[in-house]
């Protein structure tokens, strides 16, 4: 980890660092001048966490000036915290409107839950109020920002990092895609409600935090193949909410204040993470392209799949799992990587692409005809690169990612599965996403590297051949 430089401010106080400011100061209007030399700025303005909170509803509107929500829901939010957010509106005398999805099973952040949003959507309402967690409010972000409204949340469980983020994970011909909008002007999230989240709840929002172990490192590494922005305040924002959580982790599951409070915080500290970076990278690498690819399989066969942070808890482990491979390469084979490059054929990859992705295979494409990243010369730059700071990508993995038993270790003691098969995941299907995981999105990620190395079919071949890795 880099060193990091105080400065003395105008007034002779040493300058506060992203990781040492309060949930106030990093949501100053003004943004936050950063040592990265940007500004970061993030749309929330409140944020409250711990018991009895929802009571706060009121205060929050008011403060940013809103006064005609729309409360979204599904039947089951609606038990856990709807009644109660509309009576304390209805106590308060401020109207609102209501949209409950008409779902069973399991809602997906799909074109029909946007078309059934937009269908009961108010123009007077001046808000997006969020009672849930994942899916419910990547809708409304969605929503508010195509609408030019603002969004809120009520949480529900600590489950996902996605409550501040800028960003949705949304469905979109049956492929999952990031959408850019805009994050929450306000999140409660009161932890009584939080301590009557299913178990299952609690140990996704776990896994989604262990996955930015994972997301940093391939941020650094990014940053020194591609070039790609990289801020390490807000790297370093991130771990410390990794490492406040881990040592909280043990007391998740017995629902103890304290731990609930951490989990929370963190994961909107870790959204907040992205709205200033202005991309998913301090949160999200590999570890959730293993959820995504198992998430559009599931979809195609017209199944439910497993809570996200659940199986990225999961491609947590297979990632560090491959990087505890990779250090045991001595030094990059520039032969063996030149001659797979050289060997490189677009008709076989085309079809490789088919056979894993299907339907999908004709979007992986336009991506590649966008982003050239199997072009020869593509290759040719990353490979230079990778060699020449062959040294320093090694110092960020060891640096960066804990050895796989430590996080396997927190993870069996919180009750995650920590298997695909444990989830309904074939072996097949664990291997095809990482083959497939660098076709899906224009991110330099682990697969990337194996790739550019000429190391991505022999690690695949390993994955199969390791049926229990984990």
């Amino acid at each position: 980890m880099r060193e990091r430089i105080r400065k003395e401010t105008p007034s002779g106080k040493m300058e506060k660092h992203l990781s040492e400011m309060t949930f106030p100061e990093l949501t100053a209007e003004k943004g936050i001048r950063c040592s990265c030399g940007r500004v970061h700025r993030c749309g929330l303005k409140w944020f409250r966490a711990g018991k009895g909170v929802i009571e706060e509803l009121p205060a929050m509107l008011e403060c940013c000036g809103r006064k005609y929500p729309m409360l979204v829901m599904d039947p089951n939010t609606k038990k856990a915290a709807g009644d109660r957010v509309m009576q304390i509106l209805d106590e308060a005398g401020i109207r609102y409107k209501v949209h409950v999805f008409p779902v069973k099973g399991k809602m997906e952040p799909d074109e029909y839950a946007m078309g059934s949003l937009a269908m009961a959507m108010d123009p007077e309402c001046d808000v997006l109020l969020a009672v849930g967690s994942g899916v419910i409010n990547d809708c409304c972000r969605v929503m508010a920002y195509a609408s030019g409204k603002t969004s809120m949340a009520v949480c529900t469980a600590p489950s996902m990092d996605g409550y501040c983020s800028g960003s949705s994970s949304m469905i979109l011909n049956h492929m999952k895609v990031s959408l850019y909008d805009g994050c929450p002007e306000g999140i409660l999230a009161d932890t009584d409600l939080l301590a009557t989240a299913p178990d299952r709840m609690l140990q996704a929002g776990l896994g989604d935090m262990l996955a930015k172990y994972v997301a940093i490192c391939e941020w650094r590494i990014s940053h020194i193949v591609t070039g790609e922005t990289y801020c390490e305040e807000i790297a370093d924002m991130v771990r410390t909410s990794v490492k406040k959580i881990v040592a909280e982790a043990d007391g998740l599951m017995q629902r103890r204040p304290e731990a609930l409070t951490a989990v929370i915080e963190g994961l909107v500290l870790s959204g907040m993470a992205m709205a200033f970076a202005e991309i998913s990278r301090p949160a999200s690498g590999l570890e959730h392209y293993f959820s995504h690819f198992w998430e559009m399989q599931a979809l195609q066969r017209g199944e439910d799949s497993d809570l996200h942070g659940i199986q990225v808890g999961i491609g947590t482990l297979l990632t560090i799992w491959l990087y505890e491979q990779f250090l045991k390469t001595e030094c990059p084979d520039t032969e063996k990587a030149r001659r797979k490059m050289s060997e490189f054929s677009n008709g076989a990859w085309e079809a490789s692409v088919r056979e894993i992705f299907g339907p999908m295979a004709d979007s992986i494409f336009e991506t590649e005809r966008m982003t050239g990243k199997n072009l020869p010369e593509t290759q040719k730059k990353h490979l230079e690169m990778i060699v020449s700071h062959w040294d320093e990508i090694q110092k960020i993995i060891r640096e960066e990612l804990p050895a796989m038993k430590t996080v396997r270790g927190i993870m069996l003691r919180c009750g995650l599965p920590v298997r695909p098969s444990q989830i309904g995941i074939s072996h097949e299907e664990t291997v095809n996403a990482l083959v497939g995981s660098r076709d899906m999105r224009d991110k330099y990620m682990t697969s990337s590297l194996l790739w550019d190395l000429g190391l991505l079919d022999e690690a695949a071949e390993k994955m199969r051949k390791t049926e229990e890795i984990l």
